[in-house]
C-alpha cells in the first residue's frame, strides 16, 4: 500500500464543502467547511506543502454519481419537491466532479469514492438521522475532539479516514446500548 503522509476528504456540496485533512503519521484530523473557491485553495496549499516536506498527499471525493440510483424520493414527494431533490442532488454531483476536475489539474492522486454504507445487515451504522455518523460517535472513532461540526465535515472526515485504512471501531460502544 502506497504510504500518504496526508489524505484529505471531500464531501461535494454546492453551499460549502465537507474538507478534512487527516495527518497519517499523528491520525491528527482538521475539519472545515469551505466553499468550492476555498476548497481549490486548500487543495493547492496542501500540495505546496507536502511537496516542500516531501510527502505525499491522496484526495479521496465522495462520488454519488457512481451510485446506480441516486432517488431519495418519498411518497409524499410532490413533482415539484422531486424535481428539486433532483435539482440539488445534480449540482452537488456536479461540484464534486469539478473538484476532481481541479485535483486532475493539480497532480494530486485522486480517488473517487462512492457514499459509504449507512446501513448493515438491515440495521443502521450510525446513530444519526438515516444512518449518519454523529459528532460523538466520529470523536469515539477518531479519539479526537473535534469541534462542532456539520454532516459534511463529518462525512469528510469519515471519507478521509477509511481512505487512509484506519479502523472504524467503536470502542466502548455496543449496538443498541450506550458506552
Amino acid at each position: 500500500m502506497t504510504r500518504y503522509t496526508l489524505v484529505i476528504g471531500i464531501d461535494p456540496d454546492v453551499e460549502r464543502n465537507g474538507v478534512a485533512e487527516l495527518h497519517t503519521s499523528t491520525r491528527k484530523l482538521d475539519v472545515e467547511a469551505l466553499g468550492f473557491a476555498d476548497t481549490v485553495e486548500r487543495l493547492f496549499t496542501c500540495r505546496k506543502r507536502e511537496a516542500e516536506a516531501g510527502g505525499r498527499i491522496l484526495v479521496a471525493v465522495e462520488a454519488g454519481w457512481l451510485n446506480e440510483s441516486n432517488w431519495h424520493l418519498s411518497r409524499r414527494d410532490t413533482l415539484r419537491s422531486a424535481a428539486a431533490k433532483g435539482n440539488a442532488v445534480g449540482r452537488n454531483h456536479e461540484t464534486g466532479r469539478k473538484l476532481a476536475e481541479m485535483c486532475r489539474w493539480l497532480g494530486l492522486e485522486l480517488r473517487l469514492v462512492k457514499p459509504l454504507a449507512l446501513h448493515l445487515g438491515g440495521s443502521p451504522m450510525w446513530k444519526g438521522k438515516d444512518g449518519k455518523i454523529t459528532q460523538p460517535e466520529l470523536e469515539t472513532v477518531t479519539g479526537q475532539r473535534l469541534g462542532r461540526t456539520n454532516q459534511e465535515q463529518r462525512d469528510a472526515a469519515l471519507l478521509a479516514w477509511t481512505a487512509a485504512g484506519l479502523p472504524l471501531r467503536l470502542v466502548g460502544e455496543r449496538k443498541g446500548g450506550g458506552r
